[in-house]
């Protein structure tokens, strides 16, 4: 998770790492959707030898969801994706695979 705030431009310092890496990713992807071979794209990737898939944990965000495309319906109990950008008022949020306007937090009360 990254911070961000557009009104002062100020940002987690990661940020610009953290763009180049995805920009980078989505044009990969997008060589092997049009047909280029993985391998001669990993030609000169390094070696992982002994390797097994492994797991670690993410910040994401869960809460009810009203509006979402794939899950829907009003108050729906969710997980998103993996969370990559906060805003720093925290009135919306960046993941993996869509934005989020945040509401009230979890704790506040309907009539805070």
């Amino acid at each position: 998770m990254l911070m961000f705030d557009p009104q002062t431009g100020r940002y987690d310092p990661r940020f610009e790492r953290e763009a180049d890496r995805l920009v980078t990713l989505a044009a990969d992807m997008e060589k092997i959707r049009n047909g280029a071979d993985p391998k001669e794209l990993a030609a000169g990737a390094p070696i992982l030898d002994h390797w097994v898939v492994a797991e670690h944990s993410v910040p994401y965000l869960a809460g009810l969801s009203s509006g979402h495309p794939i899950l829907t319906g009003t108050g729906r109990l969710i997980a998103t994706s993996d969370l990559v950008l906060v805003a720093h008022d925290q009135s919306w949020a960046r993941t993996r695979s869509r934005f989020y306007r945040l509401g009230r937090p979890s704790g506040v009360a309907a009539n805070s």
